[in-house]
C-alpha cells in the first residue's frame, strides 16, 4: 500500500510492503536505500524581552517583525483560533508561497489568514505501522510523484507568535496525540518535503530521531535538501541531558539547546513563628490559604519523606503536609501520596524537582533543601505546627544566575560526528508560555479539568523555534544570506556571561558549563544582527565533507539524492565551520583552515584576540585582517595543541574584533578520547 512520494525532500516513496514485496523493490536498479518505518520523540511572554528585543531598536524594528518571512514548523500541529495567529497588522502573503490550508474533520481552511497561511498534516506512516512499529518502509528510489497530505488538526502544543511576530506561519502536522508523540518516518520526511515545495524560508523541528549516521537519518537527509535550497534548518537538540546525546547534530542543521530565562513562579509559605519561606510553583490557580496546621511525620521516616502509601488519611486530611528531601521517591510520587491521604497543600523540600506545570492537582511548592533547617526545626518544635499563610502563584523576573543550561539540554560531543561542536546555541526552553488548545484539559485541579489557552512549557522543543524566529528576522533584513550565513550570526555573536558575571552555569549542579553544553553560547539576536564577520558554507561544501566521511557511492546517493557529484583529490571532514573541536589521544595538536567572508562596513581591519586556559596553546597566522570591501573573504589558519598533563575536556576562544565594535566569537574545545 503506497502512503506517500517523495520528491523534494529525497525522491522516493514510503509503502506498507510484505517481505517478498520489499525484496522485489530492493532488486531494482533504481533503488538506492530502504529504511523500516520508526518513531520519533518530541522534544518539548517573556523570552523576547529576555532576548533584548523591543519595539524601538534593534533587530526587531530592522527586520518590520519578520514580515515578509514564512517559518515552516513540523511539529503537533496548531489551535487556529489561538490569538498567537490572529492576522492583526500582518502584511500579504508572500508570492512565492505555493502552499494551502486542507480541509479537514475538524479543521476548516476559512481559518487560515495572513498569519497562518499554510496547514497540513501527515499520518499515514503512523496509520500503517502495527503496534510494534513495524509494516511500513520509506524506500529511496531514482523517482516519485508529489503527495497530498492527510486531514485532520485539531492537537496543539508549543506554537506561539513570540519571536518573529509579523513572520507567516505554516504548520505540517506529523506528531499526534493519540500516539504518546511519537512520530513516524515517513511521516516526518512528507512533512518536510511538502514544505520545501510550499516554498518556506525557515523549518522548525522540535523532534527527532535516535542517533544513525547521515544516509539513514530522514531529518539530516531531508534537510540538506532544504538547506540547497536556501532554508534554514532549525533542530531541538534533545532532551536527554548526558553528555553525547544530541540529536539532528548535522552540520548543515543549527542544532539548538535549552537554557533557563530570568524568571520563576514561585509561592511563599509563612510559618506561624513568623518565619516566611520561598519557593518554586506552577499550582494554576492564584489563592490564598491561611490558618492551616502543618504536617510533618517526624517518629517515622517513611511519613516524614512522603513514600508511597506512607501517609494516613486520618492524620494528613486537610493539612498542609511537608515532605522530606529523600532518594526513596521522586517528587512527583511525593506530590500523588500527598493527593492520595487527603492533603490540603503540600511543601516539598529538594534541590531538583521533576514536576511539570501540569502536575500541580494541589497547592503545591518547592522549597530548597537549605530551607528544610528552619521548616524541620519549627514542625518538630512545636506541638501543634501551623502555617500562618500561603500564597500563589507569584511571578518574579530578574532571578540570578540567568540564564543557565537546563538540566536536560542534551550535551555533546555529537554521538554521530564528534568533529562538529554541538549544540550549536543555547536559547530559552525552560518555563515558555506557549499557544495550546483549550479543548484539551492540561490538568486537573480538585474535582476540575482545567483548560487554557496558553501554558508553560520546557524543552529544547521550545529553544528551537526562538532560534527559528531569529533566523526569520535575520532573513527579512539580509534575504541574500545563505542558511550557514544565518547560522554564523548568530552562533559569533552569542554571548557566555550570566547576569551575575559568571561563565554560564549548568542547571541545579551550579558548577560552569563549557561549550559542549551551550555551544558558542546564548543566542543574542540584536547582536546576530550585525556580526561583521561571517563562516560561510554552500551545497559543495557538504559534499566533500560527506567524502571525507568515506560514504561510499550508494550512501552518498542516499544523502544527495543526486547521481553525480564531485570530490576532491583529498577529501576534508573540517568544515568552514563558526566552532572549533579537537578530538585527541595521542595526537594533540591540529589545524584548522578558515575562511571568513566581511558583511561589515567595508574598510575593516580586525585582529585576532585569544583566549586559552593552562594546557591548552592557540595560535593564529594571520593575527590580523584587513577588509577594503563588502563580501571579501579572507583565510586563516588557527593552530590548537594539548599538553599532557590537560584536563580531559579544555577550552578556549577567538575573538575577532574591528575598529567598528564588532567581535565575531568562536569557541574552541578540546576533548581526550
Amino acid at each position: 500500500m503506497l502512503l506517500y512520494s517523495y520528491n523534494h525532500a529525497i525522491h522516493g516513496f514510503s509503502a506498507r510492503l510484505t517481505p517478498s514485496q520489499l525484496s522485489e523493490v530492493e532488486k531494482s536498479p533504481a533503488h538506492l536505500k530502504t529504511y523500516p518505518e520508526s518513531f520519533g520523540k518530541l522534544f518539548t511572554t517573556h523570552s523576547p524581552k529576555f532576548l533584548g528585543l523591543n519595539g524601538n531598536s534593534g533587530l526587531w524594528p530592522a527586520a518590520s517583525y519578520g514580515a515578509g518571512v514564512i517559518i515552516g514548523i513540523i511539529d503537533t500541529g496548531i489551535w487556529p483560533e489561538s490569538e498567537s495567529f490572529n492576522e492583526k497588522g500582518m502584511p500579504p502573503v508572500p508570492q512565492q508561497w505555493k502552499g494551502q490550508c486542507e480541509n479537514g474533520t475538524a479543521f476548516n481552511p476559512s481559518i487560515c489568514n495572513r498569519k497562518l497561511i499554510g496547514a497540513r498534516s501527515f499520518s499515514k506512516g503512523l496509520q500503517a505501522a502495527d503496534s510494534d512499529g513495524h509494516g511500513t518502509h520509506t524506500s529511496s528510489t531514482a523517482a516519485g510523484n508529489h503527495v497530498h497530505g492527510a486531514s485532520h488538526f485539531g492537537y496543539a502544543k508549543g506554537t506561539a507568535r513570540g519571536v518573529a511576530p509579523r513572520a507567516h506561519v505554516a504548520m505540517y502536522k506529523v506528531l499526534w496525540a493519540t500516539d504518546t508523540f511519537q512520530s513516524a518516518t515517513s511521516d516526518v520526511l512528507a512533512g518536510m518535503d511538502q514544505a520545501i515545495a510550499d516554498g518556506v524560508d525557515i523549518m522548525s523541528l522540535s523532534l527527532g530521531f535516535e542517533q544513525t549516521p547521515y544516509f539513514k537519518d530522514v531529518i539530516a537527509i531531508a534537510s540538506i535538501s532544504a538547506v540547497e535550497k536556501g532554508i534554514f534548518v532549525v533542530c531541538a537538540a534533545g532532551n536527554d541531558g548526558g553528555l553525547q546525546t544530541t540529536y539532528n547534530g548535522a552540520p548543515w542543521i543549527m542544532t539548538v539547546g535549552a537554557g533557563t530565562l530570568d524568571r520563576i513562579f514561585h509561592a511563599s509559605v509563612t510559618l506561624h513563628n513568623g518565619v516566611t519561606l520561598k519557593g518554586i510553583s506552577y499550582f494554576p490557580e492564584s489563592i490564598y490559604i491561611t490558618n492551616k496546621p502543618l504536617y510533618y511525620g517526624k517518629d517515622d521516616e517513611n511519613k516524614a519523606i512522603c513514600n508511597r502509601k506512607a501517609l494516613d488519611p486520618e492524620e494528613v486530611t486537610g493539612k498542609i503536609v511537608l515532605c522530606d528531601n529523600t532518594t526513596e521517591t521522586d517528587v512527583y510520587g511525593q506530590l500523588v501520596e500527598v493527593e492520595r491521604a487527603g492533603g490540603y497543600a503540600a511543601i516539598f523540600l529538594t534541590d531538583y524537582s521533576d514536576l511539570d506545570s501540569s502536575d500541580y492537582k494541589i497547592p503545591s511548592m518547592t522549597l530548597p533543601t537549605s530551607s528544610g533547617v528552619l521548616i524541620r526545626q519549627y514542625a518538630t518544635g512545636v506541638s501543634e505546627p501551623k502555617v500562618k499563610r500561603m500564597q500563589f502563584i507569584l511571578t518574579e523576573v530578574g532571578i540570578k544566575p540567568a540564564p543557565q543550561v537546563a538540566f536536560f539540554s542534551s550535551r555533546g560531543p555529537d554521538p554521530i560526528n564528534p568533529g562538529i561542536l554541538k549544540p550549536d546555541i543555547l536559547a530559552p526552553g525552560v518555563d515558555v508560555l506557549a499557544a495550546v488548545a483549550p479543548n484539551v484539559p492540561y490538568t486537573e485541579v480538585g474535582n476540575y479539568d482545567l483548560v487554557t489557552d496558553y501554558a508553560l512549557y520546557s524543552g529544547t522543543s521550545m529553544a528551537a523555534p526562538h532560534v527559528a524566529g531569529v533566523g526569520a528576522l535575520l532573513k527579512a533584513i539580509h534575504p541574500e544570506w545563505s542558511p550557514a550565513a544565518i547560522r554564523s550570526a548568530i552562533m559569533t555573536s552569542a554571548y557566555t556571561i550570566d547576569n551575575t558575571g559568571a561563565i554560564l552555569k549548568n542547571e541545579m549542579a551550579g558548577f560552569p558549563a563549557t561549550p559542549i553544553d551551550f555551544g558558542a553560547g546564548h543566542i543574542n539576536p540584536n547582536k546576530a544582527m550585525d556580526p561583521g564577520l561571517i563562516y560561510d558554507l554552500n551545497f559543495q561544501d557538504y559534499v566533500e565533507f560527506l567524502c571525507g566521511l568515506g560514504y561510499n557511492d550508494k550512501q552518498m546517493k542516499t544523502v544527495l539524492r543526486q547521481s553525480e557529484w564531485n570530490c576532491s583529490q583529498e577529501p576534508n571532514t573540517d568544515l568552514n565551520y563558526p566552532s572549533f573541536i579537537l578530538l585527541y589521544n595521542n595526537e594533540t595538536a591540529k589545524n584548522f583552515s578558515r575562511v571568513v567572508t566581511n558583511v561589515g562596513q567595508e574598510e575593516s581591519a580586525y585582529r585576532a584576540i585569544l583566549e586559552f586556559p593552562t594546557g591548552m596553546s592557540i595560535s593564529i597566522e594571520p593575527s590580523t585582517l584587513t577588509f577594503t570591501q563588502k563580501y571579501q573573504k579572507q583565510d586563516f589558519v588557527l593552530s590548537v595543541e594539548i599538553d599532557s598533563e590537560a584536563p580531559r575536556m579544555i577550552y578556549g576562544y577567538v575573538r575577532w574584533i574591528d575598529q567598528h565594535n564588532h567581535t565575531v566569537s568562536s569557541p574552541i574545545m578540546a576533548i581526550k578520547i
